[in-house]
């Protein structure tokens, strides 16, 4: 599998997005701040890795905290929890995992007789935990969602929702990979997804590293190939879930999705429990990142722009409900009513 973070004994390594395809080059983040800059970097990205990362940093807080009372490190513990936080609000991901690490803490806090050490481990192993679960989850979701792809034929997707995204293996392109391991005689036409160019840069990269065809295309070529029949299924991620089942994911894919409903093409988001946001009511209530101005007006640093236009890079979209074929999840397959299917879902995870 792709590496795309690792726990380590001097932090947390990072395989570096933002240098890819050309070069594969890794980033040591010795403290929890240097994980958060990861994050805001795009040195990591995709809404799972992201949560796990964020979990990382706060392990790797907490184990070089010099603090010397329990409530001195909660106090700390706070101020880490709020950093990261602050880092990226669209992925709903980084706020389970860092609500997750806080309920672990504040368990162990409160365990007779527990030791400084002994809550540096314990949050160690759940941020290590929570690894092992989403590479868990992404190959539950490639089970499940397979046979929903076409036996033949072309598949597009929209950025990278791939190992790179995930903390291995992925969530629509692990659907992908479990449909071509299957047999499944998949081409993937890949967008480049502009600005920041997820689809040709990533995408392409992990599809090639695994000898399954691809094809990149610019953004505004996917209604062309749809129109001549190329594209059997869409498949993408998401970063989240609203409770009526629109989804917000990278820039692009709402219109990739009014496209697909246009010529008759399922589309379909492939995302895990974490991702969804039952207290989010509808995508309008999702916070859109704003990414900075120089991803649109800068290419390898070379200006694209004249001096002074006027500039929008929102990172997301919020793609609505009835666009979506169905949601995969590592529970199995969700349809409309969204509202009724993702509330059973979450209610069955948390009974057990």
């Amino acid at each position: 599998m792709i590496p795309t973070l690792k726990w380590t004994d001097e932090g947390v390594s990072f395989v570096d997005q933002t240098r890819l395809p050309l070069e594969e080059e890794y980033v040591l983040a010795a403290t929890y701040r240097d994980v958060a800059d990861v994050i805001t970097t795009m040195v990591v990205r995709g809404a799972p890795a992201i949560g796990v990362s964020a979990a990382m940093g706060l392990a790797l807080g907490v184990k070089k905290s010099t603090a010397a009372t329990i409530a001195a490190l909660s106090d700390e513990f706070d101020i880490m929890c709020d950093v990261m936080a602050n880092t990226r609000p669209t992925a709903v991901n980084l706020f389970w995992a860092i609500d997750r690490m806080k309920t672990t803490f504040s368990r162990l806090a409160a365990r007779p007789g527990i030791t400084l050490d002994g809550i540096r481990s314990a949050l160690i192993e759940e941020a290590q935990r929570m690894y092992d679960e989403d590479i868990a989850a992404c190959r539950a979701m490639g089970a499940h969602g397979a046979d929903l792809l076409p036996q033949s034929g072309g598949v597009l997707t929209h950025c990278n929702a791939g190992a790179l995204a995930t903390c291995g293996y992925g969530t629509a392109l692990g659907v992908i990979r479990a449909a071509v391991e299957r047999g499944h005689d998949i081409h993937v036409y890949a967008d480049e997804t502009r600005p920041f160019l997820q689809g040709a840069r990533l995408t392409a990269w992990e599809l090639m590293h695994d000898g399954i065809p691809t094809t990149v295309l610019c953004d505004n070529m996917a209604a062309s190939l749809m129109r001549q029949g190329k594209i059997g299924a869409v498949i993408v991620g998401a970063d989240r879930i609203a409770a009526n089942g629109d989804v917000a994911n990278k820039i692009g894919t709402y219109g990739v999705a009014v496209l697909a409903k246009e010529h008759r093409i399922p589309f379909y988001v492939a995302a895990p429990l974490s991702t969804i946001d039952l207290d989010t009511p509808h995508g309008d209530d999702i916070p859109i990142e704003e990414r900075p101005h120089t991803e649109v007006t800068h290419h390898a640093g070379r200006q694209l722009t004249p001096h002074g236009v006027g500039i929008v890079n929102p990172a997301f979209d919020v793609t609505p409900a009835k666009y979506v074929t169905a949601i995969i999840t590592e529970f199995g397959i969700l349809r409309q009513p969204y509202e009724e299917s993702l509330a059973r879902l979450q209610a069955a995870a948390v009974n057990g």
